[in-house]
């Protein structure tokens, strides 16, 4: 059952609209971790349901990519600092309206590909109106799975997920399957919001762990964090690698 928008969530909405929201490998290496023995549940029930109320389409769309947003205003930025080359096949997850996946399309050039993942099937249409006018013949659509990329099996050069993590329900399993569609040496970029002391009581109701935990959560998976970048002022910046 969908829920409806609470007092609570426009106020987040507002917050959102302010704050935002996808070198040499190192040496660590070694297999993948073995898979879940038990299904796992989920760490934030029904986070995503707004997304799929028709009426609330317009509203979202004008929220992620507005001026003010922070993901937006740094868009160049954000790619540039994702050092993509010609012909690389990369991965925008959680791609929401394409504000990055245009940019990244731009960079990879004709021969690379970009594959826009999302859940809600109102953002990947827009994405296509988006890649169409631009003229990108690069851009994969890929309506992806709330346990699952729904990429192949080492695929991607690269995969981002910004302001994103956080309404990863499953992330035992979505971070297995993004391991699973990168190749060896692959980066994983996370753009997340700061959670912190002094937030909006909102804000730290809907992001549900801080830098550290997501970190924890990575690492666990298999990835190994190579650095974090510091560029965003209310969002933090985390490079990791597959082995």
């Amino acid at each position: 059952m969908r829920v409806s928008l609470s007092g609570a969530w426009l106020a987040f909405l507002t917050v959102a609209q302010l704050h935002g929201c996808a070198s040499a490998p190192p040496a660590a290496s070694g297999p993948p971790p073995a898979p879940p023995t038990a299904e796992e549940t989920s760490v934030k029930p029904g986070i995503n349901d707004h997304y799929f109320e028709p009426e609330s389409n317009a509203r979202y769309v004008r929220l992620l990519e507005a001026e003010t947003r922070e993901i937006v205003q740094r868009r160049e930025e954000i790619v540039d600092a994702l050092n993509l080359r010609e012909g690389m096949e990369v991965a925008d997850i959680g791609a929401g309206t394409g504000v990055l996946t245009t940019v990244m399309a731009e960079r990879v050039g004709d021969r690379g590909t970009v594959h826009a993942v999302d859940i809600v099937p109102s953002f990947l249409e827009r994405i296509r109106r988006r890649v169409d006018e631009a003229g990108l013949g690069n851009v994969v659509v890929v309506h992806g799975e709330e346990r699952a990329t729904g990429l192949p099996s080492a695929s991607l050069d690269l995969a981002l997920m910004c302001d994103t993590y956080h309404h990863i329900e499953y992330p035992e399993s979505y971070l297995r399957s993004v391991l699973e569609s990168l190749r060896g040496g692959g980066a994983f970029v996370v753009i997340d919001m700061k959670r912190k002391e002094g937030a909006s009581p909102v804000l730290l109701n809907h992001v549900r762990a801080d830098k550290q935990t997501v970190v924890d959560e990575i690492e666990e998976a298999g990835f190994v964090l190579e650095k974090e970048i510091d560029l965003l002022r209310h969002n933090y910046y985390l490079l990791f690698r597959r082995p």
